[in-house]
């Protein structure tokens, strides 16, 4: 049955939407809009409107009169939200959505006496399977016995959950899965629109949640627990999970919904929603990861509106909270403006030196789990910092920055990718290797497999390619910060980027204009940009230096951290290279470590080659034991040792 649930989740793999992990080109035809843009069309065409948090609000284009308003509609209901900054318009009363070329196309269809058609998309085959699991889910509390119920509540840490409050949020139990499942019902006509399962995986003592949801993450934008909010509730708690927003509303009784993909993102699309709040609490968990995403996640929500309940000992997320008995109510209650002035005294900045002087590993950054080595030196991976990264022609600068970012990438980094001397279609293909951690062109029909995990990963590209204007790269970048909550941009090259057109014009001049303009970047939208620079032509028998960066000493005093790709030239073989951490402005620390290039797996890191090694060892058993006498007893003793720890698929 477990088997067939899995078989389930592939149907909707294949009806899944094409992923728009590239971000449309500003030559293409969806062009940008300004607010003032938006006001005076709306004017011009005689459309009502007034403005929200985030959104304009006017009465909806895609509803008739229905019978059951009242007669004087001389005030029909706002149901219709245009976004301030995309100019993306939704629905809330028929859920049609789209851009702000497709409003102004069915404004124009309105004058024409055309009624116009409804922009939802069929997603038949993904309700279907995710009707197929939820009937054979269970509540929890009509499992075979209390000794089942009990267990598996404390299986998820939700002992203290009761059954009340799993039956209003309709909570059910995938018995075959050993699954939590959390449904996604349609705000217009509570019809089930996807599921999002939760289980449980022991590593040694630490425990880990693994999530699947129908339809895939990029389609799944469930704001779990919209279905029980009353049109006059004006305040709301935001919580990154789930079981959050369960523990929330039984302790307080307050209003609480649970983001579809907690502290990664809070999609546009979704903002509509939230729009009748006046006030909004944001509480997404207990690390300073989910602190950094709820004060980015403020700016679109109007800062105004939005509190922060900052993670500590005596604040853990609110599931803790619950379990270890704290009041949920007064730490609501001291939950932090997000809007502050432009001066503040320590007095302001007291709880914040304190939170970073607690959380001193939580600061450092996002730890890489491919290089160690680095995590030494640069200690993490910091939102608000500019990299510079160089190295000599050829000697793999795209090939080591891709794997640095991939591997943040698949610690949940939203990553946006600018290659502006590579196409896409290449940097994929390395990136899909270092992700697999092999050679695909020999094993083809494990293409779908890696392709659909590596399509999961929150990693966007800009289509640009050769030289572009820097402003039409901040704008995408800007675009792109607001819509996927983009924390990591890579540019690679700067060279390539600024193309030819500065040769009659001073190129170190507008070489630092760049790096000044993707510094200011960085720091503004909390941001972490990754910038690579050519060296300068030198002797290759030199090592290269912070002053060996193209331009002035601008790039290298800007950054906050500069990287090294050293390649030693050998007469005998290929050269060995090593990465030199030139200078780190979080603590100072600065070295170098050994690099060794896999070119089966594309990889730097220790990573790939265990993983080929690994490979290679399961091929040699498996060769002895097909040489081993059928039957013999050696081969059946070799057979489970060559299976031990390697059973889990990668």
């Amino acid at each position: 049955r477990e088997g067939s649930q899995r078989r389930g989740l592939g149907m909707c793999h294949l009806q899944r939407r094409y992923k728009k992990d590239v971000l449309p080109c500003p030559e293409g035809p969806v062009p940008t809009v300004s607010i003032t843009e938006i006001r005076q069309y709306l004017r011009a065409q005689g459309i009502p409107f007034h403005d929200g948090y985030s959104c304009l609000h006017t009465p909806s284009l895609f509803t008739d009169a229905r019978e059951d308003q009242p007669p004087a509609a001389t005030n029909p209901p706002y149901t219709l939200f245009i976004d301030k900054t995309t100019g993306s318009f939704l629905c809330t009363a028929t859920l049609a959505e789209g851009t702000w070329q497709d409003f102004q196309a069915n404004v124009e269809l309105q004058h024409r006496g055309v009624p116009p058609a409804s922009s939802e998309e069929d997603t038949q085959q993904a309700r279907e399977d995710a009707r197929c699991i939820w009937d054979r889910a269970l509540p929890l509390w009509e499992l075979l016995d209390e000794d089942e119920t009990n267990n598996t509540k404390a299986m998820f840490g939700i002992s203290l959950v009761t059954d009340t409050t799993l039956k209003r949020f309709g909570v059910r139990y995938l018995r075959t899965a050993k699954s939590l499942v959390f449904p996604w019902f349609s705000p217009r006509d509570a019809t089930l629109k996807g599921l999002k399962l939760v289980r449980v995986e022991k590593k040694g003592d630490a425990i880990a949640y693994v999530e699947e949801t129908l339809p895939r993450f990029d389609s799944y934008r469930n704001l779990f627990g919209l279905p029980l909010i009353g049109r006059r509730d004006t305040e709301l708690v935001l919580t990154g999970w789930e079981l959050d927003a369960l523990a929330l509303h039984q302790a307080t009784g307050v209003a609480s919904l649970a983001l579809p993909r907690g502290a990664t993102c809070l999609p546009p699309a979704l903002l509509p929603y939230l729009e009748q709040f006046k006030r909004i609490t944001l509480w997404l968990g207990e690390d300073l990861r989910s602190w950094e995403a709820a004060k980015l996640f403020a700016r679109k929500l109007s800062l105004k509106r939005c509190s922060l309940v900052r993670p500590g000992d005596l604040q853990p997320r609110p599931l803790e909270a619950l379990n270890q008995g704290l009041n949920l109510t007064k730490i609501l209650r001291a939950a932090l403006p997000a809007s502050h002035k432009s001066i503040v005294s320590f007095r302001q900045l007291r709880e914040e030196v304190f939170g970073e002087l607690v959380n001193t590993e939580q600061v450092a950054g996002i730890k890489w789990a491919r290089f160690p080595e680095l995590n030494k030196l640069l200690k993490g991976h910091r939102r608000g910092e500019l990299t510079i990264f160089t190295g000599p022609t050829g000697s793999g600068k795209t090939t080591f920055i891709s794997e640095c970012a991939l591997d943040l990438c698949m610690q949940g980094v939203c990553t946006l990718w600018g290659s502006f001397e590579i196409n896409n279609i290449r940097l994929a293909k390395i990136m899909l290797t270092q992700f697999a951690a092999q050679r695909l062109e020999d094993q083809l029909e494990l293409y779908d497999e890696w392709a659909d995990r590596f399509e999961d990963l929150p990693l966007y590209f800009m289509t640009f390619h050769g030289q572009q204007n820097i402003k039409t790269v901040i704008d995408t970048m800007q675009h792109a910060v607001y819509m996927y909550d983009i924390t990591h941009v890579v540019v690679d090259n700067l060279q390539f980027m600024m193309g030819h057109e500065h040769l009659s014009v001073d190129r170190i001049a507008v070489q630092d204009y760049i790096v000044g303009a993707f510094r200011k970047f960085a720091t503004d939208n909390t941001c972490h940009i990754t910038l690579v620079i050519h060296p300068r032509k030198e002797d290759d028998e030199k090592e290269l230096q912070t002053a060996s960066i193209f331009g002035s000493a601008k790039a290298s005093q800007e950054a906050d951290n500069v990287l090294i790709l050293q390649d030693r030239k050998l007469v005998t073989g290929p050269g060995k290279r090593y990465l030199q951490v030139a200078k780190n402005r979080f603590d100072g620390d600065v070295g170098v470590f050994p690099l060794e290039f896999s070119k089966a797996s594309l990889t730097f890191s220790s990573f790939g080659k265990s993983k080929a090694r690994l490979k290679k060892m399961k091929e040699e058993k498996a060769l002895l034991a097909k040489k081993a006498p059928e039957g013999g007893l050696g081969a059946a003793k070799k057979a489970p040792e060559g299976d031990s720890g390697t059973s889990k698929k990668p």
